[in-house]
C-alpha cells in the first residue's frame, strides 16, 4: 500500500511539473506573436503584410504549370517532330504604325504586332472544361518557339514597358500562339526619279534564320486577310494599298527558305512640295522677266534684278539637294529646278545682248555725227549708269532693212525704190547676216520679242513636265 501511494504522488507532482512547463512554453510563444504582430503593425502602417505569401503561392502555381507542361521531361532545344515533316508556323500581323520613312537613309521605321501560330504536342496537357492557359515571356524562354527574323532590318526591339510585350497561350491539344509586340526599322529601296511626283514600293520580310524549308514552312495563317492595319496617317505620304505575299528565298550555303512579305504603296503628297518648292520657282522665273519692260538702257536695275533671280534659284536647288540623297541619276525636281534656273540664266543674257546692241547703236550713231561733239557721255552716265533720251537725239529707225557694207559700224548706202514692172511680184528674202544687223540696229526689238518668247517657252516647259509625271 505504501509503494502504490507513493507512485501516485510521484506521477501526481511529475503531471504538475509538466503542467507548469506547458504555461511557460505556450507564454512565450504568445509573446513572441504579439511581439511580431506589433512590429507589423508599427512597420506596414497597422496592416499584416502578406506579400511573402503571394510570392510563394505564385511559385507553387508555377511550378504546377511546368509540372502539368511538362517541361523538364522534354529537350525543347529541338523542334517539333524533329526528322519528321517540316512543322507548319502561321503568322499573321498587325500593322499599329509607320513612325517615319526617311528619303536620306531610304528606310522606314514600323511598329506591329507579330502572331506566331503551331503545335507542339509536347506541351499538350489534360483539361476538363478546354481553357487554354497564358503566359508571359518567363516561360517563353523556357520551349521552343520560331526563329522569325525581319529581312534587311537595320534596328529592331520588342517593347518592354511595362513588362516584355510578349504573350504564349498554349492550348489543351499543343496549339500555340505566341504573339510579340516589335517596333523594326528596314531597309526601303526607293526610287526617286519621278520625285517628289513619285510612288514607292515598300516592303517588310519575313524569313526563319536556322530552318530552312525541310524544317519548317512559314505561311500567312489566314491568307490574304492575314495582315490587318489600324488607320495610318502620314505627313509626306498616303497609302494605297497594303497587301501579303510569300516566296522562297535560296542561300548557297543552307538552302532554300521560306520568306513572307508585308507590302505597302505609299504615294507622296504633292503639296508641300509645291508650297516650298514649285511655287517660288515659278515666281523667280516670272520676276526675271520684269527686265524685259525696264528700259534697256538702265543697267543698274536690270543687271541687279537678273544677278537677284540667279542667287535665289541657287538657293532652292541648294536647299532642295540637301534634304535628298545623293544618287547618280537626274530626278524630276531637278530637271524643273534646272530648267527654271536656264530660263533665268537666259534672262540675264539676254539683257548682256541687248546692251551689247544698244552700244553698237550708240557707236554707229557717234560715227554718223548725229550725237553732238560736245555731248560727255561720262556726265550723262555719272549718276545711275546709263545715258538718257534728253541728253542724246536718237532718230526713230527705219522700217526697212539697209544694204549691208563689208564693215558694220560704217553707214549703210540706201538704194534707191525701184518698182517692180506690172505682172512681176518680187519678194527679196534676207540673209541671216542681214537678220543679225537688223536686231543690232534695232536691240528694242530683242526685249520685245522676249516679252512673248519667254512666257511662251515656259509655259510649254510647264505643260509637258506635268503632264509627264502627274
Amino acid at each position: 500500500m505504501k509503494v502504490d501511494v507513493l507512485t501516485c504522488l510521484a506521477l501526481a507532482v511529475a503531471s504538475l511539473v509538466a503542467m507548469v512547463t506547458g504555461g511557460r512554453s505556450s507564454g512565450r510563444r504568445k509573446h513572441k506573436e504579439v511581439f511580431l504582430g506589433e512590429n507589423s503593425k508599427f512597420k506596414f502602417g497597422g496592416r499584416i503584410d502578406y506579400k511573402l505569401k503571394r510570392q510563394d503561392s505564385t511559385k507553387t502555381l508555377l511550378i504546377k504549370s511546368e509540372q502539368l507542361l511538362r517541361i523538364e521531361e522534354h529537350d525543347f532545344a529541338m523542334r517539333p517532330g524533329f526528322g519528321g515533316a517540316a512543322i507548319p508556323v502561321g503568322i499573321d500581323v498587325q500593322v499599329e504604325s509607320i513612325d517615319s520613312i526617311s528619303e536620306v537613309n531610304m528606310d522606314f521605321t514600323m511598329t506591329l504586332y507579330l502572331r506566331h501560330y503551331w503545335k507542339d504536342e509536347r506541351l499538350a496537357f489534360p483539361s476538363r472544361n478546354n481553357q487554354s492557359r497564358t503566359f508571359d515571356s518567363r516561360l517563353v524562354k523556357k520551349i521552343w518557339v520560331p526563329d522569325v527574323f525581319f529581312v534587311h532590318s537595320k534596328r529592331s526591339f520588342i517593347h518592354d514597358t511595362t513588362m516584355e510585350n510578349i504573350m504564349l497561350r498554349v492550348y489543351p491539344d499543343g496549339n500555340i500562339l505566341y504573339s510579340v509586340r516589335v517596333t523594326v526599322t528596314a531597309l526601303c529601296s526607293m526610287d526617286f526619279s519621278s520625285f517628289p511626283l513619285d510612288t514607292q514600293n515598300c516592303s517588310l520580310e519575313l524569313e526563319s534564320y536556322a530552318y530552312n524549308e525541310n524544317d519548317l514552312m512559314l505561311y500567312w495563317k489566314n491568307g490574304n486577310d492575314s495582315l490587318r492595319t489600324d488607320e495610318i496617317v502620314l505627313s509626306q505620304f498616303f497609302i494605297e494599298h497594303f497587301h501579303a505575299s510569300s516566296g522562297l528565298a535560296f542561300y548557297s550555303s543552307t538552302g532554300w527558305y521560306n520568306r513572307l512579305f508585308i507590302n505597302f504603296i505609299l504615294r507622296r503628297h504633292i503639296f508641300f512640295f509645291m508650297l516650298q518648292t514649285y511655287f517660288p520657282t515659278m515666281l523667280m522665273v516670272v520676276l526675271s522677266w520684269v527686265s524685259f519692260w525696264i528700259d534697256r538702257r538702265a543697267v543698274p536695275a536690270r543687271v541687279s534684278l537678273g544677278i537677284t533671280t540667279v542667287l535665289t534659284m541657287s538657293t532652292i536647288i541648294t536647299g532642295v539637294s540637301s534634304s535628298m540623297p545623293q544618287v547618280s541619276y537626274v530626278k524630276a525636281v531637278d530637271i524643273y529646278l534646272w530648267t527654271s534656273f536656264l530660263f533665268v540664266f537666259l534672262s540675264v543674257i539676254e539683257y548682256a545682248a541687248v546692251n551689247y546692241c544698244t552700244t553698237l547703236e550708240e557707236m554707229r550713231k557717234m560715227k554718223r555725227g548725229k550725237i553732238p561733239s560736245t555731248f560727255n557721255a561720262s556726265q550723262a552716265m555719272a549718276f545711275d549708269g546709263c545715258f538718257h533720251d534728253n541728253d542724246i537725239e536718237l532718230t526713230p529707225f527705219s522700217r526697212i532693212a539697209p544694204t549691208l557694207t563689208s564693215d558694220p559700224l560704217t553707214t549703210p548706202t540706201q538704194t534707191p525704190d525701184i518698182r517692180p514692172t506690172e505682172g512681176t511680184r518680187l519678194r527679196r528674202q534676207r540673209s541671216v547676216r542681214e537678220n543679225v544687223d537688223l536686231l543690232v540696229s534695232n536691240s528694242y526689238m530683242i526685249d520685245s520679242y522676249s516679252r512673248l518668247a519667254f512666257p511662251l517657252s515656259y509655259l510649254l516647259f510647264n505643260t509637258i513636265y506635268w503632264s509627264l509625271y502627274s
